[in-house]
Protein backbone atom coordinates (compact mmCIF):
# COMPACT_ATOMS: atom_id res chain seq x y z
CA UNK A 1 0.00 0.00 0.00
CA UNK A 2 1.01 3.59 -1.26
CA UNK A 3 0.71 6.52 0.99
CA UNK A 4 -2.16 7.45 -1.11
CA UNK A 5 -4.17 4.03 -0.84
CA UNK A 6 -5.80 2.67 1.97
CA UNK A 7 -7.73 -0.22 2.98
CA UNK A 8 -11.90 -0.83 1.73
CA UNK A 9 -14.77 -3.22 1.98
CA UNK A 10 -17.05 -3.38 -1.25
CA UNK A 11 -20.65 -5.17 0.35
CA UNK A 12 -22.80 -7.05 -2.02
CA UNK A 13 -25.81 -9.67 -1.96
CA UNK A 14 -24.29 -13.59 -1.16
CA UNK A 15 -23.19 -15.32 -4.45
CA UNK A 16 -22.10 -12.70 -6.44
CA UNK A 17 -18.77 -12.03 -4.69
CA UNK A 18 -16.65 -13.39 -7.51
CA UNK A 19 -18.58 -10.92 -10.41
CA UNK A 20 -17.22 -7.87 -7.56
CA UNK A 21 -13.79 -8.94 -7.32
CA UNK A 22 -13.60 -9.04 -10.92
CA UNK A 23 -15.29 -5.25 -11.41
CA UNK A 24 -13.12 -3.89 -8.80
CA UNK A 25 -10.03 -5.64 -10.49
CA UNK A 26 -10.89 -3.84 -13.95
CA UNK A 27 -11.22 -0.52 -12.24
CA UNK A 28 -7.56 -1.19 -10.54
CA UNK A 29 -8.22 -2.22 -7.04
CA UNK A 30 -5.09 -3.81 -5.66
CA UNK A 31 -4.87 -6.81 -2.90
CA UNK A 32 -8.50 -8.40 -3.54
CA UNK A 33 -10.17 -11.08 -1.39
CA UNK A 34 -13.32 -12.18 -1.56
CA UNK A 35 -15.27 -13.03 1.66
CA UNK A 36 -18.68 -13.69 2.46
CA UNK A 37 -21.14 -11.12 0.79
CA UNK A 38 -18.24 -8.64 0.37
CA UNK A 39 -14.66 -8.14 -1.44
CA UNK A 40 -11.83 -6.81 0.85
CA UNK A 41 -9.49 -4.49 -1.30
CA UNK A 42 -7.15 -1.62 -1.39
CA UNK A 43 -7.03 1.78 -3.75
CA UNK A 44 -6.87 5.20 -3.79
CA UNK A 45 -9.62 8.07 -3.47
CA UNK A 46 -10.17 8.04 -7.21
CA UNK A 47 -10.44 4.62 -7.51
CA UNK A 48 -13.71 4.77 -3.86
CA UNK A 49 -14.98 7.46 -6.32
CA UNK A 50 -15.09 5.00 -9.51
CA UNK A 51 -16.18 1.85 -7.47
CA UNK A 52 -19.41 4.00 -5.81
CA UNK A 53 -19.80 5.13 -9.63
CA UNK A 54 -19.04 2.13 -11.69
CA UNK A 55 -19.72 -1.16 -9.83
CA UNK A 56 -23.04 -2.37 -10.82
CA UNK A 57 -22.47 -5.55 -7.78
CA UNK A 58 -21.25 -3.23 -4.98
CA UNK A 59 -24.27 -2.37 -2.21
CA UNK A 60 -22.03 -0.40 -0.32
CA UNK A 61 -17.96 0.87 -0.54
CA UNK A 62 -16.95 1.14 3.18
CA UNK A 63 -13.81 2.63 4.58
CA UNK A 64 -12.14 1.04 7.61
CA UNK A 65 -10.72 4.01 10.24
CA UNK A 66 -10.38 1.46 13.05
CA UNK A 67 -9.90 -1.93 14.74
CA UNK A 68 -9.74 -3.09 18.12
CA UNK A 69 -10.50 -5.94 20.92
CA UNK A 70 -13.67 -5.06 22.95
CA UNK A 71 -15.71 -7.45 25.16
CA UNK A 72 -17.36 -5.08 26.95
CA UNK A 73 -19.77 -2.25 26.77
CA UNK A 74 -17.66 0.31 28.35
CA UNK A 75 -14.34 -1.14 26.54
CA UNK A 76 -16.26 -0.71 23.00
CA UNK A 77 -17.48 3.04 24.57
CA UNK A 78 -13.78 3.37 25.25
CA UNK A 79 -12.05 2.49 21.89
CA UNK A 80 -14.40 4.57 19.92
CA UNK A 81 -13.63 7.24 21.62
CA UNK A 82 -10.33 7.28 21.09
CA UNK A 83 -10.78 8.35 17.72
CA UNK A 84 -10.80 12.15 16.36
CA UNK A 85 -14.38 12.42 15.71
CA UNK A 86 -14.23 15.82 14.47
CA UNK A 87 -11.44 15.15 11.70
CA UNK A 88 -14.46 13.11 10.16
CA UNK A 89 -17.57 14.96 10.31
CA UNK A 90 -18.97 18.39 11.67
CA UNK A 91 -21.00 19.10 14.67
CA UNK A 92 -23.48 20.34 12.17
CA UNK A 93 -23.65 17.29 10.64
CA UNK A 94 -26.16 14.43 11.02
CA UNK A 95 -25.00 10.94 11.68
CA UNK A 96 -26.39 7.73 11.94
CA UNK A 97 -24.77 3.95 13.12
CA UNK A 98 -25.32 0.85 11.20
CA UNK A 99 -24.45 -1.82 13.50
CA UNK A 100 -23.44 -5.46 12.89
CA UNK A 101 -22.85 -8.19 16.03
CA UNK A 102 -22.60 -11.64 16.05
CA UNK A 103 -20.33 -14.14 19.37
CA UNK A 104 -20.64 -14.05 22.94
CA UNK A 105 -19.48 -10.83 23.75
CA UNK A 106 -22.10 -8.53 22.27
CA UNK A 107 -26.01 -10.08 21.28
CA UNK A 108 -27.53 -6.98 20.65
CA UNK A 109 -26.86 -5.03 17.26
CA UNK A 110 -29.18 -1.97 18.49
CA UNK A 111 -27.66 -1.85 21.84
CA UNK A 112 -24.36 -1.94 20.42
CA UNK A 113 -24.91 1.39 18.12
CA UNK A 114 -25.82 3.10 20.99
CA UNK A 115 -22.72 2.96 22.61
CA UNK A 116 -20.86 3.83 20.09
CA UNK A 117 -23.39 6.81 19.33
CA UNK A 118 -22.86 7.55 23.24
CA UNK A 119 -19.04 7.55 22.66
CA UNK A 120 -19.53 10.03 19.94
CA UNK A 121 -21.54 12.27 20.81
CA UNK A 122 -20.11 12.85 24.50
CA UNK A 123 -16.11 13.79 22.62
CA UNK A 124 -17.94 16.29 20.82
CA UNK A 125 -20.00 17.18 23.90
CA UNK A 126 -16.83 17.46 26.09
CA UNK A 127 -14.34 19.25 23.32
CA UNK A 128 -17.07 21.89 21.90
CA UNK A 129 -20.09 22.11 24.55
CA UNK A 130 -22.64 20.68 21.97
CA UNK A 131 -23.29 17.57 19.91
CA UNK A 132 -24.01 16.44 16.35
CA UNK A 133 -27.53 14.98 15.94
CA UNK A 134 -29.04 11.47 14.94
CA UNK A 135 -30.52 11.22 11.22
CA UNK A 136 -31.82 7.55 10.81
CA UNK A 137 -33.25 8.10 7.53
CA UNK A 138 -30.75 10.43 5.28
CA UNK A 139 -27.59 11.06 7.56
CA UNK A 140 -24.64 13.19 6.42
CA UNK A 141 -22.57 10.59 7.45
CA UNK A 142 -23.22 7.19 8.31
CA UNK A 143 -21.16 4.93 10.14
CA UNK A 144 -20.74 1.12 10.10
CA UNK A 145 -19.81 -1.28 12.90
CA UNK A 146 -19.16 -4.65 12.68
CA UNK A 147 -17.77 -6.94 16.03
CA UNK A 148 -17.52 -10.56 15.40
CA UNK A 149 -16.57 -12.24 18.77
CA UNK A 150 -14.22 -9.82 20.30
CA UNK A 151 -13.15 -7.75 17.15
CA UNK A 152 -14.46 -4.27 16.58
CA UNK A 153 -14.67 -2.51 13.18
CA UNK A 154 -15.45 0.92 12.91
CA UNK A 155 -15.97 1.85 9.03
CA UNK A 156 -17.06 5.08 6.88
CA UNK A 157 -20.03 4.44 4.39
CA UNK A 158 -18.45 6.15 1.57
CA UNK A 159 -22.08 5.19 -0.61
CA UNK A 160 -24.75 6.50 2.07
CA UNK A 161 -27.81 5.21 0.75
CA UNK A 162 -27.55 1.57 -0.65
CA UNK A 163 -25.68 1.56 -4.09
CA UNK A 164 -28.71 -0.68 -5.36
CA UNK A 165 -30.81 2.34 -5.26
CA UNK A 166 -29.81 3.87 -8.66
CA UNK A 167 -32.33 6.73 -9.04
CA UNK A 168 -34.32 5.18 -12.21
CA UNK A 169 -36.99 2.96 -10.05
CA UNK A 170 -39.48 5.31 -8.62
CA UNK A 171 -42.44 2.49 -9.06
CA UNK A 172 -42.48 -1.22 -8.28
CA UNK A 173 -44.58 -3.88 -8.97
CA UNK A 174 -45.45 -6.80 -6.52
CA UNK A 175 -41.63 -8.33 -5.10
CA UNK A 176 -39.60 -6.57 -7.21
CA UNK A 177 -35.73 -8.20 -8.20
CA UNK A 178 -32.70 -5.72 -6.27
CA UNK A 179 -31.20 -3.75 -8.65
CA UNK A 180 -27.66 -5.21 -7.93
CA UNK A 181 -28.92 -8.51 -7.99
CA UNK A 182 -30.62 -7.71 -11.61
CA UNK A 183 -27.41 -6.86 -13.03
CA UNK A 184 -24.94 -9.62 -11.26
CA UNK A 185 -27.89 -12.32 -12.94
CA UNK A 186 -26.90 -10.75 -16.06
CA UNK A 187 -23.40 -10.58 -15.90
CA UNK A 188 -23.54 -14.12 -15.00
CA UNK A 189 -25.48 -14.85 -18.10
CA UNK A 190 -22.09 -13.83 -20.22
CA UNK A 191 -24.62 -11.50 -22.45
CA UNK A 192 -22.28 -9.23 -24.42
CA UNK A 193 -24.82 -7.09 -25.34
CA UNK A 194 -24.83 -7.79 -29.23
CA UNK A 195 -27.40 -10.16 -29.55
CA UNK A 196 -30.95 -9.84 -28.49
CA UNK A 197 -32.08 -9.70 -24.45
CA UNK A 198 -35.55 -10.96 -23.90
CA UNK A 199 -37.33 -10.47 -19.61
CA UNK A 200 -40.77 -12.00 -20.77
CA UNK A 201 -41.67 -11.72 -17.12
CA UNK A 202 -40.41 -8.00 -16.37
CA UNK A 203 -42.61 -6.70 -13.87
CA UNK A 204 -40.87 -3.32 -12.91
CA UNK A 205 -38.29 -3.78 -15.74
CA UNK A 206 -35.31 -3.97 -13.15
CA UNK A 207 -33.58 -6.82 -15.31
CA UNK A 208 -33.75 -5.07 -19.03
CA UNK A 209 -33.00 -1.87 -17.99
CA UNK A 210 -29.76 -3.14 -15.91
CA UNK A 211 -29.04 -5.17 -19.02
CA UNK A 212 -29.29 -1.56 -21.29
CA UNK A 213 -27.67 0.35 -19.18
CA UNK A 214 -24.31 -2.75 -18.94
CA UNK A 215 -24.69 -3.26 -22.43
CA UNK A 216 -24.66 0.84 -23.30
CA UNK A 217 -21.89 1.01 -20.78
CA UNK A 218 -24.23 3.40 -18.52
CA UNK A 219 -22.53 3.51 -15.41
CA UNK A 220 -25.10 1.94 -12.36
CA UNK A 221 -24.83 5.53 -10.12
CA UNK A 222 -25.55 7.43 -13.51
CA UNK A 223 -29.00 9.05 -11.77
CA UNK A 224 -28.15 9.28 -8.43
CA UNK A 225 -27.24 12.98 -6.93
CA UNK A 226 -25.97 12.06 -3.64
CA UNK A 227 -22.95 9.89 -1.49
CA UNK A 228 -22.08 9.77 1.50
CA UNK A 229 -18.27 10.51 0.52
CA UNK A 230 -19.75 13.85 -0.54
CA UNK A 231 -20.12 14.94 3.28
CA UNK A 232 -16.57 14.15 4.88
CA UNK A 233 -14.07 16.96 4.66
CA UNK A 234 -11.54 15.56 2.29
CA UNK A 235 -14.33 15.44 -0.73
CA UNK A 236 -12.31 16.37 -4.24
CA UNK A 237 -14.91 17.42 -6.34
CA UNK A 238 -12.55 18.04 -9.39
CA UNK A 239 -11.53 14.76 -8.89
CA UNK A 240 -14.80 13.39 -8.56
CA UNK A 241 -16.57 15.42 -12.03
CA UNK A 242 -12.99 13.70 -13.81
CA UNK A 243 -14.15 10.15 -12.83
CA UNK A 244 -17.66 10.65 -13.82
CA UNK A 245 -16.76 12.11 -17.20
CA UNK A 246 -13.77 8.89 -18.14
CA UNK A 247 -16.74 7.20 -17.06
CA UNK A 248 -19.48 8.49 -18.84
CA UNK A 249 -17.59 8.96 -21.80
CA UNK A 250 -17.57 5.56 -22.59
CA UNK A 251 -21.48 5.36 -22.87
CA UNK A 252 -22.50 4.18 -26.60
CA UNK A 253 -25.12 2.99 -28.94
CA UNK A 254 -26.63 -0.44 -29.03
CA UNK A 255 -28.06 -2.20 -32.20
CA UNK A 256 -28.59 -5.12 -29.85
CA UNK A 257 -32.89 -5.40 -29.02
CA UNK A 258 -34.01 -5.61 -25.75
CA UNK A 259 -37.47 -6.56 -25.17
CA UNK A 260 -39.60 -6.34 -21.89
CA UNK A 261 -42.47 -8.19 -21.63
CA UNK A 262 -45.16 -8.79 -19.16
CA UNK A 263 -48.92 -10.39 -19.23
CA UNK A 264 -50.23 -7.67 -16.29
CA UNK A 265 -51.12 -3.87 -17.71
CA UNK A 266 -50.21 -2.59 -14.17
CA UNK A 267 -46.83 -4.24 -14.33
CA UNK A 268 -46.32 -3.02 -17.97
CA UNK A 269 -47.39 0.65 -16.61
CA UNK A 270 -45.01 0.26 -14.15
CA UNK A 271 -41.66 -0.48 -16.58
CA UNK A 272 -42.74 1.98 -18.63
CA UNK A 273 -42.56 4.59 -15.83
CA UNK A 274 -38.89 3.54 -14.82
CA UNK A 275 -37.76 2.53 -18.36
CA UNK A 276 -38.96 6.33 -19.07
CA UNK A 277 -36.74 7.71 -15.79
CA UNK A 278 -33.84 5.91 -17.47
CA UNK A 279 -34.07 7.75 -20.72
CA UNK A 280 -34.28 4.03 -22.55
CA UNK A 281 -37.00 4.55 -23.94
CA UNK A 282 -35.69 4.04 -26.98
CA UNK A 283 -33.86 1.06 -26.37
CA UNK A 284 -36.24 -1.16 -24.27
CA UNK A 285 -38.77 -2.68 -26.45
CA UNK A 286 -42.18 -3.01 -24.17
CA UNK A 287 -44.65 -4.98 -25.11
CA UNK A 288 -47.91 -6.68 -23.31
CA UNK A 289 -48.12 -10.04 -23.72
CA UNK A 290 -47.93 -13.36 -21.89
CA UNK A 291 -44.63 -15.29 -22.03
CA UNK A 292 -46.98 -18.07 -24.39
CA UNK A 293 -47.55 -15.62 -27.17
CA UNK A 294 -44.80 -13.92 -27.11
CA UNK A 295 -42.31 -13.47 -30.17
CA UNK A 296 -38.86 -12.88 -29.74
CA UNK A 297 -36.36 -11.86 -32.19
CA UNK A 298 -35.09 -14.79 -34.28
CA UNK A 299 -31.63 -16.64 -33.96
CA UNK A 300 -29.35 -16.89 -30.85
CA UNK A 301 -30.29 -14.40 -27.89
CA UNK A 302 -30.76 -14.76 -24.02
CA UNK A 303 -34.08 -14.54 -21.42
CA UNK A 304 -33.75 -13.58 -18.35
CA UNK A 305 -36.80 -14.34 -15.68
CA UNK A 306 -37.39 -13.78 -12.73
CA UNK A 307 -41.35 -15.66 -12.33
CA UNK A 308 -43.34 -16.19 -9.10
CA UNK A 309 -42.03 -18.58 -5.95
CA UNK A 310 -43.55 -20.92 -4.05
CA UNK A 311 -44.31 -18.14 -1.53
CA UNK A 312 -46.96 -16.38 -3.27
CA UNK A 313 -48.05 -19.48 -5.30
CA UNK A 314 -50.30 -22.54 -4.42
CA UNK A 315 -48.66 -25.56 -5.21
CA UNK A 316 -51.66 -26.20 -8.03
CA UNK A 317 -50.72 -22.28 -9.67
CA UNK A 318 -47.11 -23.60 -9.31
CA UNK A 319 -46.84 -26.62 -11.30
CA UNK A 320 -49.07 -24.82 -13.93
CA UNK A 321 -46.91 -21.90 -13.91
CA UNK A 322 -43.21 -23.49 -14.57
CA UNK A 323 -45.13 -26.40 -17.00
CA UNK A 324 -46.22 -23.53 -18.82
CA UNK A 325 -42.43 -22.19 -18.75
CA UNK A 326 -41.46 -24.98 -20.27
CA UNK A 327 -43.26 -25.53 -22.53
CA UNK A 328 -43.05 -21.46 -23.81
CA UNK A 329 -39.28 -22.08 -23.81
CA UNK A 330 -39.32 -24.97 -25.82
CA UNK A 331 -41.99 -23.90 -28.54
CA UNK A 332 -40.89 -20.13 -28.83
CA UNK A 333 -37.53 -19.72 -27.51
CA UNK A 334 -35.49 -22.08 -30.15
CA UNK A 335 -31.85 -21.03 -29.97
CA UNK A 336 -32.14 -19.20 -27.00
CA UNK A 337 -30.04 -19.26 -23.42
CA UNK A 338 -32.73 -19.24 -21.10
CA UNK A 339 -31.80 -18.36 -17.38
CA UNK A 340 -34.64 -18.42 -14.48
CA UNK A 341 -34.41 -17.39 -11.05
CA UNK A 342 -36.49 -19.60 -8.43
CA UNK A 343 -36.18 -20.31 -4.56
CA UNK A 344 -38.23 -23.07 -5.11
CA UNK A 345 -35.94 -25.87 -6.64
CA UNK A 346 -38.51 -28.09 -7.18
CA UNK A 347 -40.62 -25.80 -9.12
CA UNK A 348 -37.25 -25.37 -11.26
CA UNK A 349 -37.85 -29.56 -11.78
CA UNK A 350 -41.31 -28.73 -13.40
CA UNK A 351 -39.58 -26.31 -16.29
CA UNK A 352 -38.82 -29.83 -17.85
CA UNK A 353 -35.36 -29.56 -19.49
CA UNK A 354 -32.21 -30.26 -17.79
CA UNK A 355 -30.51 -27.04 -16.83
CA UNK A 356 -27.01 -26.90 -18.45
CA UNK A 357 -25.47 -24.55 -15.52
CA UNK A 358 -26.82 -23.62 -12.31
CA UNK A 359 -25.80 -20.78 -9.80
CA UNK A 360 -26.91 -19.88 -6.17
CA UNK A 361 -27.69 -16.55 -5.18
CA UNK A 362 -29.81 -14.81 -2.58
CA UNK A 363 -32.59 -13.03 -3.29
CA UNK A 364 -32.63 -10.78 -0.15
CA UNK A 365 -33.25 -13.51 2.49
CA UNK A 366 -34.02 -16.56 0.28
CA UNK A 367 -31.94 -19.25 -1.31
CA UNK A 368 -32.26 -19.07 -4.89
CA UNK A 369 -30.76 -20.83 -7.60
CA UNK A 370 -30.50 -19.42 -11.39
CA UNK A 371 -30.36 -21.94 -13.68
CA UNK A 372 -29.47 -22.27 -17.43
CA UNK A 373 -31.77 -23.80 -20.01
CA UNK A 374 -30.49 -24.19 -23.40
CA UNK A 375 -33.19 -24.36 -26.26
CA UNK A 376 -32.15 -26.32 -29.26
CA UNK A 377 -33.27 -25.29 -32.92
CA UNK A 378 -33.65 -28.42 -33.42
CA UNK A 379 -34.17 -31.69 -31.58
CA UNK A 380 -31.52 -32.45 -29.18
CA UNK A 381 -30.56 -35.60 -30.54
CA UNK A 382 -30.57 -34.29 -33.73
CA UNK A 383 -27.77 -31.29 -32.66
CA UNK A 384 -25.71 -34.25 -30.59
CA UNK A 385 -25.28 -36.22 -34.32
CA UNK A 386 -24.75 -32.76 -36.12
CA UNK A 387 -21.79 -32.37 -33.48
CA UNK A 388 -20.35 -35.48 -33.81
CA UNK A 389 -20.17 -35.52 -37.82
CA UNK A 390 -18.57 -32.47 -37.54
CA UNK A 391 -15.32 -33.96 -35.54
CA UNK A 392 -14.89 -36.39 -38.10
Amino acid sequence: MTADTFPMIAKTVSGLEPLLAEELRKLGAQNIIEVTRAVSFEGDKALMYKANYSVRTALRILKPISQFVARTEDALYDGVGKLQWHEYFKMEQTFAIDAVVSGEFFNHSHYAGLRVKDAIVDQFRNRFGARPSVEINQPDVRINVHIYQDQVSILLDSSGESLHKRGYRTAVDKAPINEVLAAGLILLTGWDGESPFVDAMCGSATIPIEAAMLAMRIPPAYFRERFGFMNWPDFDSTLWEDVKTAANDQIREIGAEIIASDRSGKAIDIARENIHNAHLHKDIKLIKKPMENLEPPEGEGVLVINPPYGERLEEEDLVALYKGIGDSLKQGFKGYKAWVISSDHRALKMVGLKPSKKYTVYNGPLECRFARFDIFSGSYKAMKTEKNEGKR
